[in-house]
């Protein structure tokens, strides 16, 4: 079962004083990204999230944050009386003016605020925490529900690329009998007497650099263990990138060696197909 790297899992806390609100959002990636946004508070905590998260979710671009909107009157910003004091006595001695407009003024100074620092509520993180865990589970069932979407769209393609290689097949005797005539046909044009025991030898030896057989056979034993792997448990995106280069190789002798415009016509098609399927696994993890 795939499972694609783009997803989305929310998951909202309400506590007594405040609302927290977690968001992971993931994109693909070659490898782990990790961006964690989160307020100061919870900065201690942000090594056992990343190893949690990254654990989850193995790999992609995610974005993970936590807002804290402030829903009581708890608050730990405090006026620093005594810095903002002095300002307005260093205002006074500069300019005359209204004791409210000069306080409006010094409180936009540096350190006319202070805040207190906080200790975690333990018991407050493990509430955090578990909606975390929440809002991981909403994003790996996202990139499931995207998987299936995925898998059915590669199953449909391999499916095609092995209706193409059946045509493939069945054309393959034309194709021979094709080139075996335009190499008679080019011979009598020089009007030259060969021996037709050599032009056989020759001939063979030439029809042979023509031959498809093992790419016919390995192209379909890759399009075998492709289903294969998707049929597996675990979802291994780099696994089917390495087959579809595979197949890619089969597909491309074959247009080499083809020399027949039906059969490059399919192989077209075949390339097609297989570029789909390439640019969908770049999201697939």
């Amino acid at each position: 079962m795939i499972h694609s790297m783009t997803g989305y899992g929310k998951s909202v806390l309400q506590l007594p004083t405040k609302k927290i609100t977690i968001e992971i959002k993931s994109l693909n990636s070659k490898n782990l990204d990790l961006n964690a946004r989160m307020p100061s508070i919870y900065r201690e905590k942000e090594l056992s999230l990343r190893k949690l998260i990254g654990k989850q979710l193995e790999r992609g671009k995610i974005d993970f944050s936590i807002y804290v909107e402030s829903t009581g009157e708890e608050t730990t910003s405090e006026v620093n009386q005594p810095v903002v004091k002095q300002y307005i006595k260093q205002l006074k001695d500069v300019v005359d003016g209204d004791e409210t407009e000069l306080l409006k003024m010094a409180v936009r100074f540096p350190d006319a605020l202070s805040t207190a620092r906080e200790d975690i509520d333990e018991n407050e993180w493990q509430a955090i925490l578990d909606e975390i865990k929440a809002a991981l589970k909403r994003i790996d069932t996202y990139r499931l529900d995207e998987g299936k979407v995925l898998e059915a769209d590669f199953r449909n393609r391999v499916t095609n690329i092995d209706t193409l290689l059946e045509q493939v097949i069945a054309i393959d005797p034309e194709r021979i009998e094709n080139v075996r005539e335009r190499l008679r046909k080019g011979v009598e044009e020089l009007k030259e007497k060969v021996d037709e025991n050599r032009f056989e030898q020759e001939l063979v030896f030439y029809i042979e650099k023509f031959d498809i057989t093992e790419e016919k056979v390995r192209l379909k034993n890759h399009l075998e263990y492709f289903i294969k792997a998707l049929d597996s448990a675990d979802s291994n995106g780099k696994k089917l990138g390495f087959i579809t280069q595979e197949i890619g190789r089969e597909i491309n002798t074959i247009g080499s060696k083809s020399n027949y415009a039906p059969m490059q016509k399919l192989v077209v098609q075949m390339k097609d197909e297989l570029e789909k399927i390439k640019e969908q696994l770049l999201n697939v993890l």
